[in-house]
């Protein structure tokens, strides 16, 4: 498909002087709006405005510009007699190339503009060329971002100004994948903000992709990685200052540790394997709170992912690199410990932003068979302990339960985690019930186990868990409570002299 004919129209002039005067080079007439027709103009490359193609001047503050059948007529017209009769007849000229980028919706999201001003930034003009051009995408070429520039005017110089079929498709296509993602962002606006509706009736989600993986969980399976728009508190904003390419896995590893190391204000660490935290602490230092952190699991924490919620610093550094693990996540890194860990070289080592703060609360959602479940992100805390046994924990035993209950909601249930002080010893997780997941801590514990706390992210139905408990030495329980059969569990817990605090709360995670 030839191109004789273009229309610029852009919002971000990234590039657009440089692709107009090769265009203009090429022979290709322009035509123009407002600030590009102005840039051109100023930098003295022909071109005509759109006013003077239409007859008529912009309207409405610049609402109303190339909302007209001239322009929209040359841009949907196919190449057959009927339709280009037509436009003779209307003495309507084609436009065989759009040249369209939109009004920032997303930056104003960024910037928190006044309402007003973020309805300004919804374009109208600039989805429906860029949707009829896509639409008539065998006979108009429609370029909407300015990555795409160098590679149109290459074919364009190669081909005698034309463009093949399939950069035709693949432009179109990369044109509807923009519309559908800006207007899913506004829908997002109007319905949280305007609405203030979490759950629309339709949940259009848009995300745009980072990067396709070598594979997905196993060799076997493709995969790629796609961020959410207008989110900055996430592991895909990092910045990796070294290391391997991160994989599927390491991606879905890194978030879990991330999630979970947000949630502490004092120097924090989490160790992760599969998704799963196998160690965590908080203490005085980063360093001391590493140390505590890898004592609660050695085993599982070889080949995991470290999160840490404070700059990484050489003392950090040097135990880091005493063993393997894929990865490392930090705010920051002193110049020291980057020397040290640079000397694994395929370690990954990220940059994350705002790690050291406080989570915000968000939709997560769960992919399900022919659909998708969606819910507020599990933010809460528990603020209420209420002490139901006779034995009423210390000072020091409620700040150990009050820490292994802000661990245990990272934690796929059914889950059990066992604390000393504020650091994991033993955590069980993932089983079909209460019971195994209380075995499986108190086995991973050891001699830890004894004069332990112990965490559930739900009640117990029945009082063998506290019978586990007490033979392993247990000496502090926090659950949520709820069972009908509360009274039966308290009563073990007094018969076994220890300590049970109720939240309220439950902590389910699958």
């Amino acid at each position: 498909m030839k191109i004789e004919r273009a229309l610029l129209s852009v919002y971000d002039k990234t590039g657009i002087i440089e692709f107009a005067s090769v265009l203009n080079e090429m022979k290709i007439e322009l035509i123009s709006t407002g600030g590009t027709y102005k840039l051109l103009k100023e930098n003295n490359i022909p071109v005509k405005e759109v006013s003077e193609i239409t007859g008529s001047k912009e309207m409405l503050e610049g609402r109303v510009k190339t909302l007209h059948p001239i322009i929209h007529a040359g841009i949907l017209a196919k190449r057959n007699s009927k339709h280009l009769n037509q436009l003779k007849k209307e003495k309507i000229n084609k436009i065989d190339l759009i040249c369209v980028n939109l009004y920032p919706f997303e930056n104003g999201l960024k910037e928190k503009v006044s309402e007003e001003k973020q309805i300004e930034l919804i374009d109208i003009g600039g989805p429906t060329m860029i949707r009829g051009a896509a639409k008539n995408f065998e006979h108009v070429a429609v370029i909407s971002n300015p990555v795409q520039y160098l590679e149109v005017l290459n074919e364009l110089k190669q081909n005698k100004k034309s463009l093949s079929v399939k950069t035709l498709a693949t432009l179109a296509t990369e044109a509807f994948e923009l519309t559908s993602r800006y207007d899913a962002v506004i829908s997002k606006y109007f319905s949280e903000k305007i609405l203030k509706e979490k759950f629309p009736l339709t949940m259009n989600l848009s995300y745009g992709l980072v990067q396709k993986t070598r594979y997905g969980e196993n060799p076997h399976q493709k995969a790629a990685v796609y961020s959410s728009f207008n989110e900055t508190d996430s592991i895909l904003n990092s910045i990796q200052l070294q290391g391997k390419e991160m994989s599927f896995n390491n991606f879905n590893d890194a978030s879990m540790a991330h999630d979970l190391v947000k949630e502490f204000s004092e120097p924090a660490v989490v160790i992760v394997k599969h998704a799963n935290p196998c160690g965590v602490a908080k203490a005085k230092t980063i360093s001391s709170a590493f140390e505590d952190a890898l004592a609660s699991d050695p085993v599982s924490a070889f080949g995991g992912i470290i999160a840490l919620n404070r700059t990484c610093d050489k003392k950090t550094a040097e135990k880091i690199i005493n063993f393997f693990n894929e990865i490392v996540l930090a705010p920051d890194y002193d110049k020291d410990a980057l020397e040290i860990l640079s000397k694994k070289q395929n370690l990954r080592i990220l940059l994350v932003e705002n790690i050291d703060k406080k989570p915000k609360k968000s939709i997560e959602f769960k992919f399900i068979s022919g659909g998708l479940l969606a819910q507020e992100a599990d933010s809460l805390l528990a603020k209420e302990f209420k002490c139901v046994t006779k034995k009423k924990p210390s000072k020091a035993e409620l700040e150990s339960m009050k820490f292994a209950f802000t661990v245990i909601k990272q934690v796929k249930s059914n889950a059990i985690v066992l604390v000393q002080g504020t650091k994991t010893v033993g955590i069980g997780m993932g089983q079909t019930n209460r019971v195994d997941a209380v075995e499986q801590a108190i086995k991973r514990a050891g001699e830890e186990a004894k004069n332990a706390v112990l965490a559930s992210d739900a009640y117990f139905p029945f009082p063998d868990s506290i019978e586990k408990a007490k033979n392993a030495g247990i000496k502090c329980i926090i659950q949520p409570g709820g069972s009908i059969r509360d009274k039966e569990v308290i009563a073990e817990a007094d018969k076994a002299g220890i300590a049970m605090v109720f939240t309220g709360i439950r902590h389910f995670k699958h």
